[in-house]
């Protein structure tokens, strides 16, 4: 393996870290706003990367899908993961916020993601891309830009989708909740426990294609417009 594409490795975990990583504390640190202190109680609340990974989400899935088609002969694949979910008592997050807050809490993470790859489109736009004559700690700072845009573009998108146990299924949940839809609400209730199978799904087939990568390129194309 070339520098250049060690540098590309080290790049695209660390982006990943810092977005997933982020993506959870946002959660945690929304829901302290409301007096929730279960996620800082719990040592949740920082950003030492241990306290947030998940073997599956964090390591099995990225490494599978990034390295996998790398194996295959092909240019790589995508980087997606997950962290450990911060622990949340929503009841006391609405005790003070009603069903706003927790729609706040649900939508923390996508926000931050979709923020992060807002200003990683802009520092890709202030900056030219390295050539043969750049240090290696000038490509490296623009891969690792690059790699911060798309990651976080993608978790963001990912995240919108009302799957369950995933934040766009969760505030659809308290949507409904809000307005008294109690089948929708109902619905997420009963299939909690199924979403990571349609995330699977969902990563394995087709439907990756309509669901996850035309909405990340139009919103990258958008951001870098």
């Amino acid at each position: 393996m070339e520098l250049l594409d060690i540098l590309k490795v080290i790049a695209a975990v660390l982006a990943l870290a810092i977005a997933i990583i982020g993506h959870e504390i946002m959660h945690g640190w929304v829901a302290h706003m409301y007096g929730d202190d279960t996620a800082k109680n719990a040592g949740r609340l920082t950003i030492n990367p241990l306290v947030h990974i998940d073997l599956l989400g964090t390591i099995i899935v990225p490494a599978t899908l990034y390295f996998i088609p790398l194996l295959l002969g092909t240019s790589g694949g995508i980087l997606f993961g997950w962290a450990k979910p911060v622990p949340i008592d929503m009841a006391k997050v609405m005790r003070r916020g009603g069903y706003n807050a927790a729609m706040q809490v649900d939508l923390a993470g996508i926000v931050y993601n979709f923020t992060l790859g807002a200003f990683a489109a802009i520092g890709l736009t202030v900056m030219s891309a390295p050539t043969t004559a750049d240090s290696m700690f000038y490509v490296f700072t623009y891969i690792l830009v690059y790699q911060l845009l798309i990651i976080n573009v993608v978790l963001g998108v990912f995240n919108l989708l009302p799957i369950p146990q995933f934040d766009g299924g969760h505030f659809l949940m308290h949507l409904a909740l809000k307005y008294k839809i109690n089948s929708i609400a109902g619905f997420y209730y009963k299939y909690d426990r199924y979403g990571m199978f349609i995330v699977l799904i969902i990563l394995m087939t087709p439907l990756n294609e309509y669901l996850l990568f035309m909405p990340v390129q139009f919103i990258i194309h958008l951001l870098l417009s």
